[in-house]
């Protein structure tokens, strides 16, 4: 079966890079004999990861033999590390990746296998800087008393109805529409009512009713909108 070459273009914005990248490799292809090209334009952004770009399916659809052309390096992937993911899912497959702007072949040969070893060490580093930058930030809020990891938002906002729970108590006692109260005290009515719950107001948790028209709601419903 003959071997197919695609010629991948990660569209850009700027046409005047787009007309680049096709002139390039079109180039490319004529003066090593890879034609006829198979154009796959991918049209979502490369800080999306590979595998979930048409890259991605272009690696699982081509075969052992077939031809990945790229005008740059950078095509492929923002970071060395998925560069070098490509590179090697490339090689797990027997793809050869050429580079048009670099001449460079990735086949299997002596000289890939040092540019793939280049191109892991690199990896490694970016790595390793990647590392050091999430330390240094953790450090820093550590430092500044700041609380670290990921901040459980629904527990949060059910403790800051605690400071408010008599407020809250007399609304409900006036039969006040919990979305009306769950806007008064800042927070969604799925809140409200699990704050509710944890808090021994079950007894006032069932369908709300259209407000009944009297002084207590309509003041509170003047309120809200005048919020």
């Amino acid at each position: 079966m003959t071997a197919s070459t695609y010629a991948y273009i990660r569209v850009s914005t700027d046409k005047q890079d787009l007309d680049n990248q096709r002139h390039g490799v079109i180039a490319y292809a004529q003066k090593n004999n890879l034609e006829p090209l198979t154009f796959i334009d991918d049209t979502v952004t490369g800080k999306k990861n590979w595998r979930e770009r048409d890259l991605g399916k272009l690696l699982d659809q081509a075969k052992a033999g077939d031809v990945l052309l790229v005008a740059e390096i950078s095509r492929l992937a923002r970071s060395t590390l998925q560069v070098l993911e490509i590179l090697q899912e490339a090689a797990r497959k027997e793809i050869v990746v050429h580079v048009a702007k670099s001449n460079m072949v990735m086949d299997g040969s002596l000289n890939s296998k040092i540019t793939a070893v280049v191109l892991g060490l690199a990896a490694e580093i970016e790595r390793e800087f990647i590392s050091a930058r999430t330390t240094e930030a953790l450090a820093k809020r550590k430092a500044a008393g700041l609380p670290l990891g990921r901040p459980k938002g629904g527990v949060s906002a059910e403790k800051k109805l605690d400071k408010r729970k008599d407020e809250i108590c007399e609304l409900l006692k006036k039969d006040v529409h919990k979305t009306s109260i769950a806007r008064i005290v800042g927070c969604s009515p799925t809140t409200l009512y699990a704050w509710m719950e944890n808090n021994g107001l079950s007894r006032f948790i069932k369908s709300d009713k259209p407000l009944k028209a009297n002084k207590s709601t309509k003041s509170v419903d003047k309120a809200v909108k005048k919020d």
